[in-house]
């Protein structure tokens, strides 16, 4: 029985943990707003790693465990990686770093010392840019690892990357190089920027990393030129025609081809000074004019790395050896209680505003209440704020426990703060709960998801507008949003016809979607996008996925006992089977789960390019119909593109495409082709 009972709560939680890693993931490599700490991130994918490896009829290839960064975004072109940018394992102590060189030279089968190179870790967003016989011919974000964002337009409006590379003495230009490198901006240039932004009323940036990674990431390329953004060079991926016998010559020869390196990067080092030179960094990271979270160690040699290989996600020859959080001490003024989409109650300390790296903090999470009773944090406490990762702001501890006068200690609400309905605690579970599912709180967030990322993807319906929704009654759930009209729209403060306009359009073309994402949209515990796929491949339509029961649910391998029975107990309420109605009532159009589809003999085999606005039909539909018929899709143009589809505002794409007399189809032509 007790066994039974640890499977259960093993599946619990590891569906619970692989929800808030996807999220964190999804957070900073999907929209460069981190949300949780690098070392409560690291824990918890720790954690999850292990109830994994304890319980492995759970483990799922799509858990993100095992991948890399998170899915590019739909708004750029796909652009592959011909070799796969992996991320980098962590270490965060000099006892971690040891184990690392004692598995290099175990490894290696070595009895003396290994030589490293040391470089400092820029904080900011990885890139890959190509150089055709020294030509920029494409510029890619990391993605997850196989496939990137083409950022290629915005990449050439940086400064400080060259578009042409220069030879240098021994050092030919190769016919076809893989440069990769960290894209950031510098701390005074943030800090103008920023400066601006106050100047002109426009929302500050959080950092510089977030600021750099949401700079690189605009489809108009001018307000990219119009940022301070610059390139850290420090590998490589594909290269024909040059050879390097170790990271250090690499770097050199980089340099001598006029492509940016760190001057702090020590190479050829023994572990000794590694440890040295990771403590000079840490001394001096402040003194740097760019954010420094860390330092690289790599194996030097080439032929070492070769043999050391690499797992799915990470290299064996490199680990990052990430800075202890920068930390201030302040005073907690209160602590707040706010609500989510699950109804989950989180305690808030509200602080004495304070400098932590450069970072004013007036706010931190503490989770819940088992961690502010472990913490044992009160109202006036003098606290230790960290912003671990540099990013998020977390109370380390409290630094005088025994002051006279202490009040209480903290208790959570025994009534939801927002709506005042009764709250609870399921067993097995550190979260409180509002039991009121009309709390305003909890439908805010469940409109705010149900139209994010992912799920209906509506453009423009942010959190401020779905509050002003919510607030003055025009929606009480999620389906009210396909109910708005133009003239409610433009009735609301600062809000002018032509954005209203916009949003009714954005609704509309949201109203059709895939089965997969609606699903996610629902907002069912334990039910993310990953659960949402394998329910919609399984069930093929929606009313099969609502009449499903728990038995057959169980009989699919990754869902367990708990996931069934949260989509079980979802569909059973009536409140639910309205709202699917509503919607539907309102025009949603549910996809079916299509089966495999029918092979094209004029696409099978064929290689397509995507570019610019298809009339009717968006990217991700034409590239699935391309994919279904048996052709391939890639993100850039070459001599072996068969195919460029070309829409609106089509880029240089088309411009690529006609110099190398490739064949340009529009999309009316694409679907004569696939349909035969």
């Amino acid at each position: 029985m007790s066994d039974i009972f640890e499977i259960a709560e093993a599946e619990k939680r590891i569906a619970e943990l692989r929800e808030i890693v996807s999220r964190a993931d999804r957070l900073y490599h999907g929209q460069d707003a981190p949300e949780i700490a690098d070392e409560e991130y690291d824990r918890l994918k720790r954690e999850l790693v292990d109830l994994e490896a304890r319980f492995p009829q759970f483990d799922s290839p799509d858990s993100p465990t095992h991948k890399v960064g998170f899915a590019p975004l739909e708004k750029f072109a796909p652009a592959p990686h011909a070799i796969p940018m992996l991320s980098l394992d962590n270490a965060f102590s000099e006892a971690e770093i040891l184990d690392f060189d004692r598995r290099v030279r175990k490894s290696l089968e070595t009895g003396g010392g290994v030589l490293y190179i040391a470089e400092p870790k820029t904080d900011g967003l990885a890139v890959e840019i190509t150089y055709e016989n020294g030509v920029m011919t494409r510029a890619a974000t990391r993605g997850d690892g196989v496939t990137g964002e083409d950022v290629t337009r915005n990449v050439t409006t940086i400064r400080n990357i060259p578009k042409t590379l220069k030879a240098s003495a021994g050092s030919p230009i190769p016919a076809l190089i893989e440069v990769r490198g960290e894209i950031y901006i510098k701390k005074s240039d943030f800090a103008r920027l920023n400066s601006e932004r106050e100047e002109n009323d426009l929302p500050l940036f959080a950092n510089p990393r977030n600021a750099a990674a949401g700079s690189l990431r605009q489809l108009d390329s001018r307000i990219t030129a119009g940022r301070p953004l610059a390139l850290m060079a420090y590998g490589l991926g594909l290269v024909t025609g040059a050879e390097f016998s170790s990271q250090s010559e690499m770097l050199e020869v980089f340099s001598g081809w006029g492509l940016p390196v760190n001057p702090d990067i020590l190479g050829k080092i023994e572990i000794d000074r590694v440890i040295n030179h990771y403590a000079e960094l840490l001394a001096r990271r402040h003194q740097s004019d760019y954010e420094m979270d860390g330092m690289v160690v790599k194996v030097d040699d080439t032929e070492a790395q070769a043999a050391l290989g690499a797992t799915s996600k990470s290299p064996r020859w490199a680990i990052a050896w990430k800075f202890p959080a920068v930390q201030e001490p302040t005073t907690v003024n209160d602590i707040l209680v706010s609500v989510g989409r699950t109804g989950a109650l989180t305690p808030v300390a509200a602080l004495e505003p304070v400098n932590v790296g450069g970072v004013t903090v007036s706010r931190a999470s503490l989770h819940n209440a088992d961690e502010v009773a472990r913490k044992n944090v009160r109202k006036g406490d003098r606290v230790l704020i960290q912003r671990a990762g540099d990013v998020i702001p977390e109370v380390v501890k409290v630094l005088d426990p025994d002051r006279p006068g202490r009040p209480a200690p903290f208790v959570m609400p025994d009534r939801c703060p927002v709506c005042g309905s009764a709250v609870d605690r399921v067993p097995g579970e550190s979260a409180i709960r509002c039991i009121n599912a009309s709390c305003p709180a909890q439908v805010k967030e469940t409109i705010r998801h149900f139209a994010g990322k992912g799920a209906f993807d509506v453009d423009g319906l942010g959190e401020k507008l779905v509050s002003q929704l919510v607030e003055t009654g025009l929606i009480a759930d999620a389906s009210g949003l396909f109910a708005l009209s133009l003239r409610d729209l433009a009735a609301l403060p600062r809000m002018a016809e032509k954005s209203a306009g916009n949003i009714i359009a954005a609704l509309n073309a949201a109203k059709k979607i895939p089965l997969a994402r609606f699903l996610f949209a629902l907002g069912i515990r334990n039910v993310g996008e990953h659960v949402g796929k394998i329910l919609a491949r399984r069930f093929k339509n929606l009313e099969n996925v609502m009449a499903a029961r728990e038995g057959e649910l169980t009989e699919i391998p990754e869902i367990g006992p708990v996931v069934a029975e949260s989509i079980t107990a979802f569909f059973s309420r009536p409140e639910n089977a309205a709202l699917i109605q509503r919607l539907l009532h309102l025009g949603v159009i549910v996809e079916e789960e299509a089966g495999p589809g029918a092979v094209s003999a004029a696409v099978s085999g064929k290689t397509f390019v995507l570019t610019g606005t298809l009339p009717t039909l968006k990217r991700d539909e034409a590239k699935a119909k391309i994919e279904a018929a048996g052709g391939k899709i890639s993100g850039s143009v070459s001599k072996k593109t068969d195919y460029v589809v070309a829409g609106e505002e089509a880029g240089s794409k088309l411009d690529k495409a006609r110099e190398l007399n490739v064949v340009v189809i529009g999309e009316e032509e694409l679907l004569r082709m696939i349909e035969g």
